[in-house]
């Protein structure tokens, strides 16, 4: 699918948690085709002393994707992984807990930007990404609350001729007061 950015600010009490979870999840990741990146405001030196403390607070974690060293705040500025409100004593922004998805395409497919006080759903983040690799391989949709494994959502622009083709398995149309037909369900 694409890269995944993790929060720009290193060293801070909630990133621990976060990053072990990453490397934790790794496993998972790699099956769907998805590659880490971190970005960090910190320099490398604090990086290894960074990756000792997740390793030590996460049993069974190994981080072992790159982080990137943003000193100069410029990647994060560029990528818009800046808090909205939060600044710092001379009033520049302060990095925010982002995530980028980005495709193979190179365009960002999907963003999260918490506030640096908000742990993330890493359950969320793994099922957004299986959503996304989805949609891209079939003309469908994920509807709300969706779980890998569950019905998805054909593409209106499909006709029903055409969904046929394609979902030899079948659909089922919703009826809905519009008497319109185009919210049909399939399994993939």
């Amino acid at each position: 699918m694409g890269h995944r950015l993790l929060p720009p600010r290193g060293l801070h009490a909630g990133v621990h948690d976060r990053a072990g979870e990453d490397g934790v999840i790794r496993g998972g990741v790699q099956k769907e085709r998805v590659k880490l990146l971190g970005v960090s405001c910190e320099d490398v030196k604090s990086h290894i002393e960074w990756i000792k403390d997740i390793e030590a607070y996460t049993p069974g974690c190994e981080v072992k994707y790159p982080i990137v060293a943003d000193t100069n705040m410029e990647i994060i500025q560029l990528l818009n992984m800046v808090d909205p409100v939060a600044r710092d004593t001379s009033g520049n922004q302060l990095p925010s807990r982002a995530l980028h998805i980005i495709g193979p395409d190179k365009k960002i497919k999907l963003s999260f930007l918490y506030p640096a006080t908000t742990g993330r759903n890493m359950a969320e983040v793994m099922r957004v990404l299986e959503s996304l690799q989805v949609v891209m391989k079939h003309k469908v949709a994920t509807p709300v609350n969706w779980k890998p494994g569950e019905p998805v959502v054909v593409s209106p622009s499909l006709s029903n001729e055409e969904a046929k083709k394609m979902f030899p398995q079948g659909f089922q149309t919703k009826h809905l007061p519009s008497k319109k037909e185009y919210l049909r369900f399939t399994k993939l």
